[in-house]
């Protein structure tokens, strides 16, 4: 992407003179200067580009810290690498570097009637996934390693219409690709295959009303409480998790993260921006998530379609209740594919290579708690939902979830529960796999730090696709419910201190131990910054009250 200086990319010309002379000028002052409006124009434009700092950081081949620096104006890029970046967002260096608005010749204008391909968000943008579609299509048993250098290559063009077309060839020729031979895995995607696969337990009877509302209070309270404890680190990568986490007192953690955590230390130790989140001593309500949106949008769903509801009612419920940028990676595909007339199981194949990454994972819990007693019931209804956005193990994740939480309703002990859930998905999956070895070495006598380094051995945090995949964070949420001792606080805590998805992992787990433990098990120290209330982002819904949401979802419970 390095362009040399003096040359000619997009329509501008560059100079070396002027750009060292805007860098170096006639004193510290003027330098400075640049670097703080490149600190706020860099920012801005990765943002309207799409991308990340790992995705900008991997195409300027410089590291995400490097990209982080620039963020915070503390370092300014290389003549080279502030090149490259014009280059990039077709804006001028003196735009950069100076305090003045681009101008017609400033910024590159296409007039062909293409779409600005590097304006596309990157979860919307195919052409920027191809390794990952690599990735993820070799876990699938796919013989794919031909196409390696093929994939590297063309994530390494610019964003364009020719990149474009060469990532839909390189889409079809994947497609097509057979399965490798000794691939041991079998993973359907349709519900008869999936059910052949499975041993759900018998149906036990829905406790009684007083008992069963205690129980269903404490999991829509638990899934809010989990949720906001790893909202404020969610995407802190654990070689700065932990150490923060320290410096806060709060390892292992114990308690809510506060705003008085985020000291000035901490703001210069880590390249994770810590400032403006969510802590606990700043919210008056649990706020916006998509961990709570999607489980207030499934007590929508029933309402508008009733139990029978379908794949597509999902679907039109989607596009109906919020914006796009509410939905992130498969959702936001899935969303796109929608907008484009595509219909279940489409919208969750076409061009999606987050197709089992945790999103379905969180979607599910609404139908474990109408389903009370009955797994098999539950897990049918999460199928339902998941398959418009996932395949194969993004679909066996909701499934478990809503089958332990429908188990967790008439349980006084977890491994029951977990139980319950593996019987929900089939037998020959890699979920199944990996949550069946966590129990069975729990049950082994392997203890709770073993587990842990396990998990984070196996799943490396810093690959957004283990930090957000099924499989690595359901093995976390399953490891805080053997080992948290159904304790709330050391559960949710042990969720989110393993790092990865700390939100989702939290709020799951927060969720099922309250459908357990009920209300009462979880403390005040968990529930008062919460206020009985619950911040959404869904169109007429605005702001719910904890009651208000379990009375609405105990309608559905069929006694």
């Amino acid at each position: 992407m390095q362009q040399p200086v003096g040359c000619v990319s997009g329509g501008i010309r560059y100079n070396k003179e002027k750009t060292e002379g805007a860098l170096q000028g006639a004193g510290g002052n003027r330098k400075e200067g640049a670097i703080v409006l490149l600190k706020e124009k860099l920012s801005a434009l990765r943002k309207r580009a799409g991308f990340s700092q790992e995705k900008l950081a991997e195409i300027l081949d410089v590291s995400r810290q490097a990209v982080q620096k620039w963020e915070r104006g503390a370092a300014m890029p290389d003549i080279p690498k502030l090149i490259a970046i014009s280059s990039l967002f077709g804006v001028s260096l003196d735009y950069l570097l100076n305090n003045r608005e681009p101008d017609a010749d400033a910024v590159r204008h296409e007039s062909s009637g293409l779409p600005q391909y590097a304006s596309l968000p990157d979860w919307e943008a195919y052409y920027s996934q191809l390794p990952l579609e690599l990735r993820q299509s070799a876990e699938e048993g796919r013989d794919v390693k031909r196409y390696e250098k093929l994939a590297a290559e063309i994530d390494r063009l610019p964003p364009d219409l020719h990149k474009k077309q060469l990532a839909d060839v390189f889409y079809d020729m994947i497609e097509s690709a057979p399965q490798r031979s000794g691939y041991r895995y079998v993973e359907p995607s349709d519900y008869a295959h999936i059910a052949l696969l499975c041993t759900p337990p018998a149906a036990a009877p829905v406790p009684k009303a007083q008992e069963l509302s205690q129980r269903l209070r404490g999991a829509w309270l638990g899934r809010i409480c989990g949720c906001l404890l790893g909202k404020p680190v969610e995407g802190m990568r654990l070689f700065e998790l932990i150490p923060f986490l320290k410096q806060a007192d709060n390892f292992p953690m114990h308690r809510y993260l506060r705003s008085s955590d985020v000291t000035d230390s901490a703001r210069e130790t880590y390249s994770f921006d810590l400032s403006g989140r969510c802590y606990a001593d700043t919210v008056s309500a649990a706020p916006v998530d998509d961990d709570t949106n999607y489980t207030v949008l499934a007590l929508r769903l029933l309402e508008l379609y009733g139990r029978s509801f379908t794949s597509e009612d999902v679907a039109r419920l989607w596009v109906d209740s919020q914006v796009k940028r509410a939905y992130c990676t498969a959702e936001r595909v899935a969303y796109r594919n929608i907008v484009n007339g595509y219909m279940p199981p489409d919208t969750a194949t076409w061009r999606n290579p987050y197709r089992e990454w945790i999103g379905a994972q969180i979607r599910a819990d609404f139908y474990g708690y109408i389903n009370p007693g009955n797994p098999k019931a539950a897990a049918e209804m999460a199928w339902r939902d998941a398959r418009i956005s996932h395949v194969k193990n993004g679909i066996y994740g909701s499934m478990f979830v809503a089958a332990m939480l429908a188990q967790a309703a008439v349980c006084t002990e977890i491994e029951p529960v977990i139980e319950a859930g593996l019987a929900c998905i089939p037998f020959t999956s890699r979920l199944h796999e990996t949550i069946a070895g966590i129990l069975n070495d729990y049950r082994a006598g392997v203890d709770r730090e073993e587990c842990v380094r396990g998990i984070q051995s196996r799943f490396d945090d810093r690959s957004p696709h283990d930090w957000c995949h099924t499989i690595s964070n359901a093995a976390i949420v399953t490891a805080a419910l053997l080992y948290g001792g159904k304790d709330f606080g050391k559960t949710i805590c042990l969720a989110v201190e393993c790092g990865f998805d700390t939100d989702c992992n939290g709020a799951t787990a927060g969720s099922i131990l309250g459908m357990l433990i009920g209300e009462t098990g979880i403390g005040p120290e968990w529930s008062a910054p919460l206020h009985g209330k619950l911040e959404t982002s869904i169109f007429g819904v605005g702001t719910a009250t904890l009651d208000e949401l379990c009375a609405r979802t105990e309608k559905w419970i069929e006694r």
